[in-house]
């Protein structure tokens, strides 16, 4: 992002994000920190194209994942949620298992990952739902991962361990 400003609203004299710049490498981590309401997500997405830019240029470059602050969870199984349409790849499958702390859980599932999600992962908690989100995100293999606080719905140990492994 170069000099970029985004608007929600229609009147781009008030901008929601001014005068952003912003440029991060191939292998790079960013965290951008800041209050309730400080325009964190909607900088997220801006980078999605989501929100339009009224100055600037902006240049994007891969595949984006992109997991948003409220998980988002489809009906159908476990498995179905994190493959989200993409073929199976066994390795792959089970080391983003590992890696967003889901193995334990899936064992106390009835049928594991073919275990049915009901609608919107009701029989999921709530850090369950966000670790099956942070896994299919995992799964795509993307050059570029968004993640809108994605370790707020998981005790501190769980974060921990899930930002050791997902870098």
């Amino acid at each position: 992002m170069n000099s970029c400003s985004f608007s929600w609203d229609v009147n781009p004299s008030k901008p929601t994000l001014k005068n952003i710049n912003l440029a991060v490498k191939a292998g790079e981590k960013v965290a951008i920190c800041g209050e309730v309401g400080s325009g964190k997500s909607t900088l997220l997405a801006a980078v999605l194209g989501e929100v339009p830019k009224t100055e600037g240029t902006i240049q994007v470059c891969g595949k984006i994942a992109y997991i948003s602050q409220n998980a988002w969870i489809q009906t159908g199984t476990v498995q179905d949620n994190i493959l989200f349409g993409s073929s199976m790849d066994r390795e792959r499958y089970h080391n983003t298992l590992a890696r967003c702390s889901l193995v334990k859980d899936l064992e106390m599932l009835p049928y594991g990952d073919c275990t049915q999600i009901g609608e919107r992962g009701v029989n999921l908690s709530g850090g369950q739902k966000q670790r099956v989100q942070l896994a299919r995100a995992l799964y795509q293999n993307a050059d570029i991962y968004l993640l809108d606080d994605p370790f707020s719905a998981v005790d501190a140990h769980t974060a921990t361990s899930l930002f050791k492994n997902m870098s």
